[in-house]
């Protein structure tokens, strides 16, 4: 994979987690609205993840 496609893919990762986000601040069920702010969370922490790895910040576990 390119460094063109990783950080495209990291941007749309992000994109979804506000996606996410946004329709958990609009619902009226509390438990959908705990499991869209957990999926954005986790989606978020995935993609930051995802940047430090590529950007040569965290390395990974041998």
């Amino acid at each position: 994979m390119s460094s063109n496609e990783i950080r495209a893919r990291i941007q749309q990762m992000r994109e979804k987690a506000q996606e996410l986000k946004a329709a958990a601040e609009r619902t009226e069920d509390p438990e959908e609205r705990k499991r869209l702010q957990e999926k954005a969370r986790r989606l978020q922490s995935q993609s930051e993840q995802e940047s430090m790895l590529r950007g040569g910040d965290i390395y990974p576990t041998e």
